[in-house]
């Protein structure tokens, strides 16, 4: 395990990372987990006191990655943007498996199922935890039959939120 200590930081205007709260992950430090590499790659570990497993390291140029912190994890570490971080990180190895209910309504959908298994391993992990993180039988549920629907249109995960948030937005109209 490696470990080291780091600010969090908040992307202002970076393209599809606008907005997200990260870790910077140095060259130097990601090359002791995976000598060479250059590529998205797991991690598992700690970020305070706090366990972490299946989180994605995402290359960012010059060697250098970074770890988003989403809303759960903030959650947990209860920090925000400037506050200081002590991390603990090793390679994760665990595979990440699609939910069965998900891969069973595809099978429905040749086309949808074709569509996920064309996608990038680290691509179709987006369906999976995002399918996975889900609080309720329902809003799992929901969150299968938007990624049919979407998978089946040939649409990205982006669009698939996106159209998720517009559709929303909708609903609330008065």
């Amino acid at each position: 395990m490696i470990d080291f200590s780091t600010i969090i930081k908040k992307f202002d205007k970076q393209g599809e990372k606008t907005g997200w709260t990260y870790i910077e992950v140095p060259a130097k430090i990601a090359g002791l987990l995976v000598p060479g590499n250059k590529r998205s790659f797991r991690v598992k570990g700690f970020l305070d006191d706090q366990k972490i497993g299946g989180v994605a390291l995402v290359p960012m140029g010059g060697g250098d990655f970074i770890m988003a912190l989403n809303a759960a994890i903030r959650k947990q570490i209860k920090k925000s943007a400037g506050a200081k971080l002590k991390v603990g990180l090793e390679v994760d190895h665990q595979e990440i498996k699609p939910p069965a209910e998900l891969i069973e309504c595809l099978r429905d959908e040749p086309k949808a199922l074709d569509n996920f298994e064309k996608l990038p391993k680290s691509h179709r992990n987006y369906y999976t935890k995002w399918i996975e993180s889900a609080k309720t039988d329902a809003t799992k549920a929901r969150r299968i039959a938007v990624s049919v629907t979407v998978l089946a249109t040939g649409k990205s995960f982006a669009e698939a939120i996106r159209s998720l948030k517009a559709d929303r937005a909708e609903l609330l109209k008065p």
